[in-house]
């Protein structure tokens, strides 16, 4: 593992998880990203396997270039959030990246019970734009070119993007947490 998050975890950040975790695990991500989609499930399975241990913070990395979709589903899950549906609306994406389109969006939103009104207005807010603006940007300062990246406790992992060698490095960071001691 090599290279810093910036800026660090805070309050902003979507996170599944106990704050006091002994594990964070923060993943760049792009919802439109064939290796991003194939990372989701691992992702699922540390959150049940390692439970309270981990927090697992997700930011948006939307690579646009590659796909005119990432940057209409990062506006959608960050117009989620304010109705208290970020999560629900990140597995939606996921689960569903053939269909990202506008009104695949909506439709999930409507699936999800959003204010359609409220949802619509968020996803085209400056407040929105200026929020995945900033995850771009702070993925940038920490060395993140392409997705997903991820971070464990603040260093970058570099490993296999693997089940595996990521559960490894996961539990690594867990008993390493436990056998430190600070100074008094």
């Amino acid at each position: 593992m090599m290279g810093r998050l910036i800026p660090p975890v805070s309050e902003r950040d979507h996170a599944l998880g106990p704050a006091e975790a002994r594990v964070t695990l923060v993943e760049y991500g792009d919802y439109a990203c064939p290796a991003c989609g194939e990372a989701y499930p691992i992702i699922k399975t540390v959150q049940q396997r390692l439970g309270a241990q981990v927090r697992i913070i997700f930011r948006n990395f939307p690579l646009s270039e590659s796909s005119p979709h990432a940057r209409l589903a990062a506006f959608a899950a960050e117009a989620a959030a304010p109705q208290g549906r970020f999560w629900e609306m990140h597995d939606l994406l996921f689960e569903n990246q053939e269909s990202l389109e506008p009104d695949d969006l909506i439709g999930y939103a409507e699936l999800l019970g959003l204010d359609l009104e409220r949802f619509d207005q968020d996803a085209g807010s400056r407040a929105v734009a200026e929020r995945v603006r900033a995850d771009f940007l702070g993925g940038a300062r920490s060395g993140v070119t392409g997705t997903p990246s991820f971070f464990i406790n603040g260093q970058r992992y570099d490993g296999s993007l693997a089940a595996r060698p990521l559960f490894d490095a996961l539990e690594a960071a867990v008993a390493e947490s436990e056998s430190w001691v600070p100074w008094r």
